[in-house]
């Protein structure tokens, strides 16, 4: 769960290091209008501080967006306050609504047990109209993660600098980053604070074989967001004009 000192910086810090917002955004909408031309309506699942959330108000008649974590949820309704958020966690929330699109970005689904991501594609599920779509962003595959890796930066988004340093290592079928940053501003100096995510080295066949089992058909597209790739998943039903 993410406190509120990252929550405060998250997307200063990632789009620094080059996260680009509007681009994955644009993807993502552009993915969807091309399986539902008509599409009229997102909810964004673990949306976070609403990084992408922001840029799909512009593209969606409907925009709404899911957080579990309260922190980064108070920073989404602080800097969304147009938009409609819910407290809700991916693998049993129940908004009583239907959607044409459904999306789980930042690897964010690898954020649970292997067991429950079954449970967490049949949620997506139940929140789709028929003929609408699941877009899910994986984190690594267990063939295509790298043990150890290291990434290090200086950033400056305003009057602050921040140091970011990571270390990922595996931990059995999953992952563990730990990172420690440095905030540092004229003012009130420096202090210091860590954040640690496990992620599951979930195989490229389990998230299709939950997809199916949801009642969607499955796709992957190779290289996208992030070289992780992502998948989507056409539900069962009569296609929106």
């Amino acid at each position: 769960m993410y406190g509120p000192e990252f929550a405060e910086i998250y997307d200063l810090v990632y789009t620094l290091r080059g996260k680009d917002y509007p681009a994955e955004s644009a993807y993502v909408a552009g993915l969807i209008r091309e399986r539902v031309p008509g599409a009229s309506s997102i909810l964004d699942v673990a949306c976070g501080t609403g990084g992408h959330l922001r840029h799909f108000l512009g593209m969606f008649d409907r925009a709404e967006g899911v957080e579990l974590s309260d922190a980064m949820l108070a920073v989404a309704r602080d800097r969304l306050p147009e938009a409609r958020l819910h407290h809700g966690d991916m693998r049993d929330f129940d908004l009583g609504r239907a959607y044409d699109a459904v999306v789980c970005l930042f690897a964010a689904v690898a954020h649970q047990d292997p067991a429950e991501l079954g449970g967490t594609m049949r949620c997506f599920a139940r929140h789709l109209r028929p003929g609408g779509v699941v877009v899910v962003e994986p984190w690594w595959f267990p063939e295509t993660f790298t043990d150890g890796y290291v990434a290090a930066d200086v950033l400056r988004p305003d009057h602050r600098t921040v140091t970011r340093l990571s270390h990922t290592t595996r931990e059995g079928d999953a992952s563990r980053m730990d990172v420690h940053y440095v905030v540092a501003d004229p003012k009130t100096g420096a202090r210091h604070f860590t954040e640690s995510y496990v992620h599951q080295l979930f195989p490229r066949a389990l998230y299709e074989r939950t997809l199916r089992d949801a009642g969607l058909t499955p796709e992957f597209i190779e290289g996208s967001q992030s070289g992780r790739g992502v998948f989507l998943g056409v539900k069962e039903g009569a296609d929106r004009p």
